[in-house]
């Protein structure tokens, strides 16, 4: 099972990434754009991901992943069962939300380039 704690050491390395509690809720943002937040009781993580490519994601592990809350279905955003992934999964998920929020010559310069469109792992 993974935990905030394995989540914030994946997340603090990536280069202008900050760590906030808003209103009880740990979120980790580039800027003013978050990209990973926490439900209350720390089950539960949002992240950003591609809204096309999000029904495929939860039609093929619908025990892991969902869709977020009506209100924030607008954004580029997930939401995961913290119980159901293991460490190599989160890091992909958070290395991957963190690329979308960040300009791509930043992205490249830790990742490497970006997969194409639809090819990515999940």
């Amino acid at each position: 099972m993974v935990t905030v704690e394995d989540v914030r050491r994946v997340a603090s390395t990536l280069p202008r990434t900050e760590e906030h509690l808003i209103r009880d809720r740990i979120k980790f943002r580039v800027g003013k754009i978050v990209y990973l937040a926490f439900s209350r009781d720390e089950t539960e993580m949002g992240f950003a991901f591609p809204k096309e490519e999000r029904e495929a994601l939860i039609a093929a592990e619908p025990e892991k992943f969902f869709m977020p809350r009506l209100s924030d279905q607008r954004f580029n955003w997930v939401e995961v069962r913290l119980a159901a992934l293991d460490e190599d999964e989160m890091r992909e998920l958070v290395e991957e939300a963190w690329r979308m929020v960040v300009p791509k010559r930043v992205a490249a310069a830790r990742l490497g380039p970006a997969p194409a469109t639809g090819t990515r792992r999940r």
